[in-house]
């Protein structure tokens, strides 16, 4: 998977895009890392996997839905959407009991936010760094969780979602492959 998620990363034509790939492989823990704490990719290596199911389901939304994106706008999106979780989780141990009723240690994970900016306005600021994104790019990152982003409960918030989703059709599309990978490939 790793393997993969790389050679897509690198085919992106974008001033600047060789540095972001090193950074993610040297600097952060994203091949790695789970995809949640306890939810979908709960699991080490789960980011990247869910990642990558991401950025297929993105390809068939598109294709289906006849919406017009560029590759590499798919790619980018579609494997960095959750890049603020890199370096975001680790590994805690709990008491539980086991299935004989006696208390053992388990691991879980617990977040441990290093670069508390938010969900996908962090992953966009960390992305920034390295590539200039392009607006439906930044709209379709910054709102990949759609109504379950707190900001979108506010009255300013769910505006500037629905108008997000109004002007670039990748918004919606990035949040349906988002869904998808989560509930229907369980990643």
């Amino acid at each position: 998977m790793k393997q993969r998620f790389l050679e897509l990363l690198l085919s992106v034509v974008r001033r600047g895009i060789p540095k972001l790939p090193n950074y993610i492989e040297n600097e952060t823990d994203f091949f790695t890392a789970p995809a949640s704490s306890q939810y979908h990719g709960a699991y080490a290596g789960g980011l990247v996997e869910h990642s990558l199911a991401v950025y297929e389901n993105l390809v068939k939304v598109c294709s289906t839905f006849n919406i017009e994106v560029d590759n590499d706008s798919l790619i980018i999106c579609g494997l960095l959407h959750d890049l603020c979780k890199a370096n975001f989780y680790t590994v805690d141990f709990r008491n539980k009991k086991n299935e004989f009723g006696v208390w053992e240690k388990v691991p879980f994970y617990k977040i441990d936010d290093q670069l508390p900016f938010g969900h996908g306005e962090k992953s966009v600021m960390i992305i920034q760094k390295f590539i200039q994104l392009k607006d439906e790019e930044i709209a379709a990152i910054r709102w990949h969780m759609g109504s379950y982003d707190d900001a979108a409960k506010s009255y300013g918030g769910g505006q500037s979602l629905s108008a997000a989703m109004g002007k670039w059709k990748l918004v919606l599309a990035l949040q349906m492959a988002d869904m998808a990978a989560c509930y229907f490939d369980n990643k």
